[in-house]
């Protein structure tokens, strides 16, 4: 600050501002000037100790002042960093470009952000809160800043052994570099650890779902460090156990019941929908593979004339589609099908429910992943009756799954 701070001005300021019920914080509060003038005398204490003797005999020497706008906790402040003739001055107080100096403030953006704020809101709360605005740049900046984290965990070590994953993708729409709004696959795989406690071990984007994808996706997991999975859950997609059996041949998988069912009724004329479901709660909700066998039988002689290619599919897919048979019924409610991956996207789809379009996958992959670590918050206790499901994995899979 160019003038001479003034003490007593400031604390007749505050005086009259808590009389008057306004806030001592933010741009026009009466603490800014105090919190100016402490930052710009920490930058003098820090250029007066760069220009030591050496240095001054060496011809360096002051060389004026370049102001910048900072945010803090108190709000808005202007400092002035000194500057000298080689550019050798590299404070550490305020960094150059540091633009946020209180860390709590950063974690406030990040914070709302990760909530599914847009950055007009992200801005109105700063001005409200801290008596001013910020740019969309920068809050993409601060935003920025768990782009290394994301990478950490992206490649981080997996365990050795997962009894359950779910894999499935959600879709977005993202903006192209030519403009044009394309669609985006997530493909995320959801776990059970050894503990029972679920873990997300990894989101992965590609522009559309696939099986080959979902190979790439598997390599990875196998890369990371998983040399076994004893249960997948699974869509219908076309070629994705085979992916999954050639990475990991001693896997289950298990075809998800409702997306068949779903696929089923699309083929199924509206006057004999509720017949036709109720009859096909039969098949998948018999007490063992054999009487689910004769129900699809009888689901045939009833429906096979009118809806062939209903029940061939059913047919075709039997096998996949019945592995849940083989297990008790705590573990068939667990992996019949793929609502517990399903859970989790629809509260992603909580936080970015408001985005239309994404700018970019950056910007995507940063809102996805911060709902990501607000959700796993709650992920830390095991599953109901997991000691119970551990102990029938055991005797199902023997070695492959000891207790602890």
């Amino acid at each position: 600050m160019s003038e001479e701070f003034d003490f007593e001005r400031i604390k007749n300021k505050a005086i009259e501002q808590l009389k008057a019920g306004k806030p001592l914080l933010g741009k026009d509060g009466a603490f800014a000037p105090l919190l100016e003038s402490i930052l710009n005398a920490a930058l003098e204490g820090e250029m007066d100790a760069h220009l030591s003797e050496d240095e001054r005999m060496s011809g360096n020497r002051r060389n004026g002042k370049m102001q910048k706008q900072v945010q803090t906790s108190m709000g808005e402040v202007t400092v002035s960093t000194p500057r000298d003739r080689n550019s050798s001055f590299d404070p550490q107080f305020i960094k150059k470009r540091e633009t946020i100096l209180a860390e709590g403030v950063a974690d406030r953006i990040i914070g709302l952000y990760a909530l599914g704020n847009s950055t007009r809101e992200i801005s109105d709360w700063m001005e409200e809160n801290l008596g001013n605005r910020v740019s969309a740049e920068t809050i993409s900046s601060i935003t920025d800043r768990v782009l290394p984290e994301i990478k950490a965990w992206r490649s981080r070590s997996l365990d050795y052994i997962y009894p359950i994953v779910w894999m499935d993708a959600i879709h977005y729409k993202v903006m192209d570099e030519r403009g044009c709004a394309i669609t985006r696959a997530i493909y995320n795989v959801l776990a059970i650890d050894k503990d029972g406690r679920k873990d997300l071990l990894g989101m992965y984007i590609s522009k559309n779902e696939g099986a080959n994808f979902w190979l790439n996706v598997l390599t990875d997991l196998q890369n990371r460090g998983v040399h076994d999975i004893l249960i997948a859950c699974v869509d219908g997609l076309k070629g994705f156990p085979d992916a999954i059996q050639s990475v990991f041949p001693d896997t289950i998988v298990q075809l998800c019941i409702v997306h068949q069912i779903r696929n089923s009724i699309k083929y199924v004329g509206s006057k004999h929908q509720k017949e036709f479901l109720k009859d096909l709660k039969r098949v998948y909700g018999a007490v063992s593979k054999d009487a689910a066998e004769t129900e699809l039988l009888d689901l045939d002689q009833k429906w096979g004339e009118k809806y062939p290619i209903v029940i061939k599919s059913w047919q075709d897919n039997w096998e996949k589609l019945t592995e849940y048979f083989q297990f008790t019924s705590d573990i068939r409610r667990m992996i019949y099908m793929t609502n517990t991956v399903e859970g989790y996207h629809r509260q992603i789809r909580k936080v970015t429910k408001n985005k239309g379009v994404f700018p970019n996958d950056t910007a995507l992959e940063k809102l996805v992943y911060l709902a990501y670590r607000n959700i796993r918050k709650k992920w830390t206790m095991p599953l109901a009756n997991w000691g119970t499901i551990a102990q029938q994995l055991a005797i199902k899979f023997g070695d492959r799954f000891k207790l602890l």
